[in-house]
C-alpha cells in the first residue's frame, strides 16, 4: 500500500517471451535451496498436444450477462495460408507454472461482515462463492492479528513486554473469524489459506504502537515463538495455516495510521533465516513462507533478498502486491531463479469509484498479467464489507469483492467479484497454464490446460465490440467479443 489502494494500478497484461525458464510444481513447496538448484531450468515444459474436438463452450460478462451462456463456438480446418492480426495461436505442448487458486482475504472485518448475515442468506453465498461446482474459490488469506480492515487495532498478546508470550491467547479470532473460515473450509474443503501479520505486538517495536513504526531486533526470537503459537493455535481450533508471510507490505509503515510495521531488507533476511524458519522446522510445521508481500516494484530487492543461502534454506516463494509497478517485473525475478514461485496477495476495488460495479475488463486485464508472469494464485483482499467500506480503522476506502448491506443484508457483486468467475470457474488447483500468442491488440488472453483434460482461455476485450481467431494446430474457431467483455472459452 505504497501511496494509496485508491492508485491500484490498470496495467495492459505483457505477454511471456518464448524463451523463458523452467517451472516450478506444487511439489516443491517446502524442498531445500539444495534440492531447488538441482531442478531444471531449460524453458517451458512440453507436454503432447491432442487435435481439439467437438465444440467450444463459451461464458461472457459484459454490460447486460454476468457469465452467461453464450452460443458455442466450432473448430473447423484451417485454410491453408491464412493469417490474420486477429489470430490467437494455442499451444498446449507449451507449458509454465501450476495453478494453486483463486480468492481473496479473510481479513477481521470481511468475517465480521459475513458473520452478520442471517445464516441461511450466509451458507447460499458460500455454496455460490466456495463450492467446487460453483465459482470455487480455493485461496485465502487471513491477518495474524490487526489490518486496517479490523473491528479494533489487537494482537495476541497485548500489554507490557512479555517476551515469554505467557499471555498469548488467540480469543478475539473465536467470535467470527475462526467460524467463518471453518464453514468456509467445510464448503471447498481444498482452501489453501495464507496468515499474513501487519504488525507485532506494540511492545515488540520501538514506538510500543501496533500503529506504524519498526521492529526490535531483539523482539526476533520471542516474534517467531509468536507465529508458531498462533499456527498451532489455529490448528487446535480447526483451521490449518498453509503458508505464511513475516510481514505485510515490508517496505511502509503507513506515516503510523494504521497497523504496520516497515521491514529493512536485512531484517527480513534475518528473521526467516535465524528465527522463524529454524522455530517452524524445530516445532515440526511444514508452514510455507513466503516472502516481501509487497509491491511488483521492489523486485530488485528480491533478486537481492534470494541471494542469501540461509533464506533460500527456508523460503523460495515469492508474495506480490499491484498497487505500484507492472506484474513484467515478477518476470525479472524469474528469470534469475527460475525454481521460486511467485504468488499474488493483494489488490482489490475501491467501494466510492463509479465503475465499482462495471469494471470487470480492469480485473481481467490485472489477473491476465498476474498469470502470464509466473503467478500460482491470485488473492484478492476484503472479500466482503459493508457499503461503506467498513469495519475499517485506516485511511483507505477499499471495498469488498461483495458488498453486504448492513442494515438490509442485501449482497452486491461488484466487478471484481464477476472477472474472478471467469478466472476460478474456468481454471482450477493443478491446472498448467500453456503458451498464447499474438490476437489483437488490446485483447489479453491466458490459457490453462486443467487436470481433467479441459483447456480454459479467458479474454478480456476493454475496446469494442470485435471478432478474433482461435488457431489450435491445424484447426480454427472464430470467437466474437462484445465490447467491454470478459470471455471464457471451454474445450476438450
Amino acid at each position: 500500500m505504497s501511496k494509496t489502494r485508491r492508485d491500484f494500478l490498470k496495467t495492459a497484461t505483457a505477454g511471456m517471451a518464448a524463451g523463458l525458464g523452467g517451472v516450478a510444481s506444487a511439489s516443491t513447496s517446502n524442498v531445500s535451496a539444495a534440492a531447488l538448484d538441482s531442478l531444471p531450468s531449460t524453458g517451458p515444459l512440453r507436454t503432447q498436444s491432442e487435435p481439439p474436438s467437438g465444440s467450444v463452450e463459451i461464458r461472457t460478462t459484459d454490460a447486460t450477462r454476468k457469465f452467461s451462456t453464450a452460443p458455442p463456438l466450432i473448430w473447423t480446418p484451417s485454410a491453408p495460408g491464412a493469417a490474420s492480426s486477429d489470430v490467437i495461436v494455442l499451444d498446449p505442448a507449451r507449458t509454465y507454472q501450476e495453478h494453486l487458486g483463486i480468492g481473496g482475504a479473510f481479513t477481521d472485518g470481511a468475517c465480521y461482515t459475513f458473520h452478520r448475515l442471517p445464516d441461511g442468506a450466509r451458507a447460499e453465498l458460500f455454496h455460490e462463492m466456495f463450492h467446487p461446482s460453483e465459482m470455487g474459490l480455493s485461496a485465502g488469506r487471513i491477518c495474524i492479528g490487526s489490518s486496517d480492515y479490523s473491528t479494533e487495532v489487537y494482537s495476541y498478546d497485548e500489554g507490557a513486554p512479555d517476551p515469554d508470550l505467557a499471555r498469548f491467547s488467540i480469543d478475539h479470532d473465536r467470535a467470527w473469524i475462526l467460524p467463518i473460515l471453518r464453514q468456509a473450509r467445510s464448503v471447498n474443503p481444498g482452501l489453501w489459506l495464507l496468515a499474513s501479520p501487519w504488525s507485532p505486538p506494540g511492545w515488540m517495536k520501538p514506538n510500543g504502537s501496533m500503529l506504524g513504526g519498526c521492529m526490535h531486533q531483539r523482539s526476533m526470537p520471542a516474534y517467531a515463538n509468536y507465529f508458531v503459537k498462533f499456527l498451532q493455535a489455529y490448528e487446535a481450533a480447526g483451521v490449518r495455516i498453509n503458508s505464511i508471510t513475516s510481514q505485510n507490505e515490508v517496505d511502509t509503515e503507513q506515516d503510523g495510521r494504521m497497523p504496520a510495521c516497515a521491514w529493512p531488507q536485512e531484517y527480513e533476511i534475518s528473521f526467516v533465516s535465524e528465527h522463524l524458519g529454524p522455530a517452524l522446522r524445530k516445532n515440526n510445521l511444514d508452514t510455507a513462507i513466503w516472502l516481501l508481500d509487497h509491491n511488483y516494484n521492489l523486485w530488485g530487492r528480491v533478486l537481492c533478498s534470494l541471494a542469501d543461502d540461509g533464506l533460500r534454506e527456508f523460503c523460495h516463494s515469492v508474495a506480490w502486491h499491484g498497487y505500484v509497478g507492472t506484474p513484467e517485473m515478477m518476470s525479472k525475478v524469474h528469470d534469475a531463479y527460475p525454481q521460486v514461485e511467485m504468488f499474488w496477495t493483494e489488490g482489490g476495488p475501491d467501494y466510492t469509484a463509479k465503475d465499482y460495479l462495471t469494471d470487470w475488463c480492469n480485473w481481467g486485464v490485472t489477473f491476465t498479467g498476474v498469470f502470464r508472469n509466473w503467478c500460482r494464485c491470485m488473492i484478492g483482499w476484503n472479500l466482503a464489507l459493508d457499503e461503506h467500506g467498513k469495519p475499517n480503522i485506516g485511511p483507505f476506502s477499499c471495498g469488498g469483492t461483495v458488498t453486504i448491506h448492513s442494515g438490509t443484508g442485501e449482497i452486491t457483486r461488484s466487478g471484481h467479484f464477476w472477472a474472478m468467475n471467469h478466472f476460478a470457474r474456468s481454471i482450477r488447483r493443478g491446472a498448467r497454464r500453456f503458451q498464447s500468442d499474438a490476437g489483437p491488440e488490446g485483447v489479453s488472453h491466458v490459457a490453462y490446460r486443467n487436470p481433467d483434460g479441459t483447456m480454459a482461455l479467458v479474454l478480456t476485450n476493454p475496446g469494442d465490440e470485435r471478432s478474433v481467431r482461435l488457431q489450435l494446430g491445424g484447426m480454427t474457431a472464430a470467437a466474437p467479443l462484445a465490447a467491454g467483455s470478459i470471455t471464457t472459452a471451454i474445450w476438450r
